[in-house]
């Protein structure tokens, strides 16, 4: 039965989100997905998608091209909330900022206009293999010590190491989460892979963690740990409401 979708956004439309095009449109064409709408956001009216869009590579494929910064994009998106948003998903790009956060940021901004706003730095290092604190405060965690191909899709026997793969970003960030009251409350975005090689993350879920940053904030100053992550890489950061 083919996995069915009411929209898909791709984040960019350069070498990573033209081979996501590529994927779901194969998907497609061989009756593994069926989405109503696909979108490339990317504000470079040059971008790969763009050139294979005049090509022809999409044909038969409802996608299509919104030329827009990402943080445009998904202010617009994601604000019809989650019940609007069922059946939708965002793929992102291995290179982009957190902007899941980003949104879940300006939301709050726009929400407490004279309360500070922030993201903190996290309180406790992460038990990962590979660990990084950004200086914005972001902290970017890995399970892999390698590198990874964009088409890998986690699967329960690691490709790189050939032995089970007994980790999960996800469960290990609620794990931190619970030890460490000054996290906060989590809040995950799990990327799991759908079709194709293709990792997608329930636009819904981006929403429900808006109204949840919204119920702690409107009790009193609040910590969020927010985390965009698969089994295996991952961004996280504090949002902080004060």
């Amino acid at each position: 039965m083919a996995l069915q979708f009411a929209r898909i956004v791709i984040i960019g439309g350069g070498c990573y989100g033209s081979w996501y095009a590529q994927q779901l449109t194969r998907a497609i064409q061989r009756k593994a997905l069926w989405a109503d709408d696909i979108v490339v956001v990317d504000r470079d009216p040059a971008c790969r998608v763009a050139a294979r869009l005049q090509d022809g590579a999409y044909d038969g494929v409802a996608l299509r091209l919104v030329l827009r910064d990402w943080d445009a994009y998904l202010a617009e998106w994601l604000a019809a909330g989650p019940e609007a948003l069922a059946g939708h998903a965002m793929v992102p790009s291995p290179l982009m900022p957190h902007l899941c956060l980003d949104w879940l940021v300006a939301r709050a901004k726009h929400r407490w206009p004279a309360r500070a706003v922030t993201v903190q730095p996290m309180p406790a290092v992460p038990p990962t293999p590979w660990e990084r604190a950004a200086p914005d405060g972001r902290h970017y965690v890995s399970f892999a010590t390698w590198t990874c191909p964009v088409n890998c899709i986690e699967p329960a026997k690691c490709p790189a190491t050939r032995e089970t793969r007994d980790w999960s970003l996800p469960v290990t960030i609620r794990r931190l989460a619970h030890g460490e009251p000054r996290l906060g409350e989590a809040a995950i975005f799990h990327c799991t892979h759908r079709t194709y090689g293709v990792g997608m993350i329930d636009a819904d879920a981006i929403a429900h963690a808006d109204r949840l940053v919204a119920e702690r904030g409107n009790a009193g100053a609040c910590r969020v740990l927010v985390g965009t992550a698969s089994h295996c890489h991952g961004a996280l950061g504090v949002l902080a409401v004060d």
